[in-house]
C-alpha cells in the first residue's frame, strides 16, 4: 500500500460502524447509523394508500424514500432544499436511488396496498451518506415490516432479501474501502456499490474523478465493496437480532 489513510486504517478496512435501532420512537421503525463520522436517522413510516397508479390494481404497496442533509451536518451551512427552489437534482438522485435500492429486495404484493416512505436525515457527514442511508434505511424498513406482522396487519415480511451499500475509490493508485470525505475529495475514481445478501449487485455507480481506471482495478474494488458489504450485514443483524 502506498497510500497512508487519514485514519490509520488498511485500505480493506471499514470506518467505525454503529447502528442504533428504534432510534425514533414514534416511527413503524427507525434506526441511527454512524460510520465514522458520519451519522444518518433512517426512518420508516406506513400509510394505508399507494400511489394512484397503484390503486385497485392488485399489486400490493409501494415503497419510495426521501433524503436531506441539516444545514450544519457539513463544515459551512449549507441552506435547506425548501421553498420555491425545491430538492436539488444530487438529492433526487440520491432518493431515487434509496428507494431503488430497498425495492430491488421486496415482494410488494405482500405490504398490501400500503406505502412506506424512508426517511434518511444527514445529521453529520463525512463522506459516504448515501451508502449509510441505504444500509440503515435496511434497518428501518425491516422492524417496520416486523412490526407489521407482529400486530397481524400482514401475513408474511415483504422483505426477502438484505441490502446494504458502500463506497471503495482509488486514490494515489490504491483501491480503498469506506472512504471518508478528505479520501472522497482527493480520489481518481469514486464509487458506490449496493448488494444483496446473496452477494448480487443492484448498483454499481462508479465515476473516474481524475483519471480513467482499468478493468482490473474494477475487479479490485468491486472485491473490497463485497467484504465490507458482508460486514456491515453482519451490523444490521445484530441491530435487529
Amino acid at each position: 500500500m502506498n497510500f497512508t489513510r487519514i485514519d490509520g486504517r488498511a485500505e480493506n478496512v471499514l470506518r467505525p460502524t454503529k447502528i442504533t435501532p428504534n432510534f425514533m420512537p414514534n416511527a413503524e421503525g427507525s434506526a441511527l447509523i454512524e460510520v465514522g463520522n458520519t451519522k444518518v436517522i433512517c426512518t420508516a413510516s406506513i400509510e394505508d394508500r399507494v400511489p394512484h397508479f397503484l390503486r385497485n390494481q392488485g399489486k400490493g404497496g409501494w415503497l419510495t424514500a426521501e433524503y436531506s442533509m441539516l444545514p450544519r451536518a457539513t463544515n459551512t451551512r449549507t441552506q435547506r432544499e425548501s421553498g420555491n427552489r425545491g430538492v436539488s437534482g444530487r438529492t433526487q438522485e440520491i432518493q431515487r436511488l434509496i428507494g431503488r435500492s430497498l425495492r430491488a429486495v421486496m415482494d410488494l404484493t405482500a405490504l398490501g396496498e400500503r406505502t412506506i416512505t424512508l426517511d434518511c436525515d444527514v445529521m453529520q457527514a463525512d463522506g459516504g451518506t448515501r451508502t449509510a442511508s441505504i444500509t440503515g434505511a435496511y434497518v428501518a424498513l425491516l422492524l417496520a415490516c416486523q412490526s407489521l406482522q407482529k400486530n397481524n396487519v400482514i401475513k408474511r415480511s415483504p422483505i426477502v432479501h438484505e441490502v446494504a451499500a458502500v463506497s471503495v475509490g482509488i486514490v494515489e493508485g490504491t483501491a480503498l474501502l469506506d472512504l471518508c470525505y478528505v479520501e472522497d475529495s482527493a480520489a481518481d475514481v469514486d464509487m458506490n456499490i449496493v448488494c444483496t445478501g446473496s452477494g448480487k449487485f443492484i448498483e454499481i455507480q462508479g465515476t473516474a474523478e481524475k483519471q480513467a481506471f482499468t478493468s482490473e482495478q474494477m475487479i479490485e474494488m468491486l472485491a473490497l465493496a463485497e467484504k465490507g458489504i458482508q460486514q456491515l450485514m453482519m451490523f444490521q443483524r445484530y441491530a435487529v437480532k
